[in-house]
């Protein structure tokens, strides 16, 4: 991937708007656009991106852990990495986690549900606890989970105001201009991997 590429991912990524990149192009390399960069100043763009969030994908990101159960652990995993609570996204924290709840080494060897949902469960309790999701709401929509943790992490972003402007900061987070936009599970991905990326600016 070229740099111009990875800074353009980072961008969105942390849900800053064009404006408010040439600020941060301008106060990091003397210049406002990325043609007028040089390849070190590029690079320097991208160190800053990842000093305030970013998480540029990977092979070893992207590839799924085995397992009936490893999705759903994977999703609530990356869901209290947005809210700020886990540090270490990696699976081998998540594995260790599972290790921990479960007595068994890998989620290949999770095959009974009563052994998975300790982990599971645990997970959501701690994400309602310290995260502040509500698992109760929109239990009748179909991505009812990514509007969970995005509502929590509005509400962390901005307790005082931030269920109000609920729908507006979720369609601005995910580039969407109206709600009933919102198709698929990789709409609500994106608004959350956005505003996780806010909370965590914001814890530094």
């Amino acid at each position: 991937m070229t740099a111009l590429a990875t800074i353009h991912i980072g961008l969105k990524q942390l849900g800053i708007a064009e404006d408010d990149a040439r600020d941060l192009y301008e106060r990091l390399t003397g210049e406002r656009s990325l043609r007028a960069m040089r390849p070190s100043q590029h690079q320097a763009l991208i160190d800053e991106l990842k000093r305030l969030g970013f998480k540029p994908a990977s092979t070893e990101s992207r590839r799924r852990l085995d397992g009936k159960y490893a999705p759903k652990l994977q999703a609530l995993w990356i869901a209290g990495y947005n809210l700020g609570l886990i540090r270490n996204r990696d699976d081998a924290a998540l594995l260790a986690f599972v290790k921990r709840q479960t007595g068994i080494d890998h989620t290949r060897f999770l095959h009974y549900s009563d052994d998975a949902s300790k982990a599971i469960e645990a997970l959501k309790a701690w994400l309602a606890r310290d995260g502040g999701v509500d698992w109760r709401t929109w239990k009748d929509w179909e991505p009812s989970n990514g509007c969970r943790i995005a509502m929590a992490q509005c509400l962390i972003l901005d307790p005082e105001h931030g269920a109000r402007d609920f729908w507006p900061t979720v369609c601005e987070a995910g580039g969407i201009s109206a709600p009933n936009q919102f198709n698929s599970e990789r709409d609500w991905h994106r608004v959350m991997n956005a505003l996780g990326a806010r909370i965590r600016a914001q814890q530094r």
